[in-house]
């Protein structure tokens, strides 16, 4: 057994464990962790937990420490200085006529790695402008491409359903979301009412996928041939929630059914 404690790096941010490396923690502490980025300063998420050894798919890196007052003072001071440095890449972006969007950027804590995230269509050829910003900070430079997704959860803002987003509301991680899921639910293939203001397939097509999928076992197929009571005839619609199928029977018209019905 392995005792592990969740650390994020931003707000609502995407939690990863570590080792605790036996020192005592609780939620809500800001902590220096190891990273293969180098040394990073987060809050922990969770409370302290055993797992299983068997669970752990990769090395677990360590808390170093329980951040101090410098600690605190020197993390509120990268993230000013990558503030800056964002406005400094942009500018050098637009002169180099890069087709590129800066979101933002963040220091290690030890400030070995200066990382840039940016929104972009296509490839983009950034090589020059990393020599660039390498000779300017005299540290590594990342330059990595994010998709709108998550441009969706930094910014935020109210959904469809007229509610906040939920990528930005409490989604740690982005599931994977296909168009079988809208076809499950039996929902009209429109981009208007499936995609989300990203752009992409709405996230809460995954909540109820299972329910759907589960008492779709027990209804018929629209257009599939059936034999009730009334004779024979096709099945035009379904309602899955309700598990009830409308049946179209020539010279006779239509019955409702329902899964429970004997025919």
């Amino acid at each position: 057994m392995a005792n592990v404690i969740k650390v994020a790096f931003k707000e609502k941010g995407k939690a990863y464990y570590f080792d605790t490396n036996n020192l005592e923690l609780k939620e809500n502490l800001t902590v220096i962790v190891k990273t293969e980025r180098g040394l990073q300063f987060g809050k922990t998420v969770s409370s302290m937990e055993e797992i299983n050894d068997e669970k752990i798919v990769s090395t677990l890196k360590p808390v170093v420490r329980v951040a101090t007052k410098k600690d605190y003072d020197a993390n509120k001071k990268n993230i000013k200085e990558a503030e800056e440095a964002v406005i400094k890449c942009r500018e050098l972006v637009q002169k180099e006529g890069i087709n590129m969007q800066i979101i933002d950027a963040s220091y290690t804590f030890d400030k070995d790695q200066l990382m840039f995230r940016f929104l972009a269509d296509n490839r983009v050829d950034f090589r020059n402008l990393a020599k660039e910003l390498a000779s300017i900070y005299k540290t590594r430079i990342e330059l990595r491409q994010i998709g709108v997704r998550d441009k969706a959860k930094e910014i935020g803002g109210i959904g469809p359903c007229g509610r906040c987003f939920c990528c930005h509301k409490f989604l740690k991680d982005f599931d994977s979301v296909s168009i079988n899921m809208a076809k499950n639910q039996n929902l009209a293939l429109n981009p208007n009412k499936i995609n989300g203001v990203c752009g992409r397939l709405l996230c809460c097509l995954k909540y109820e996928n299972d329910n759907y999928k589960e008492c779709k076992k027990c209804l018929p197929k629209i257009g599939s041939k059936i034999e009730t009571d009334e004779g024979e005839g096709i099945v035009v619609d379904v309602n899955i929630l309700e598990k009830k199928y409308i049946v179209d029977i020539p010279n006779k018209g239509r019955i409702t059914l329902s899964v429970h019905d004997k025919n």
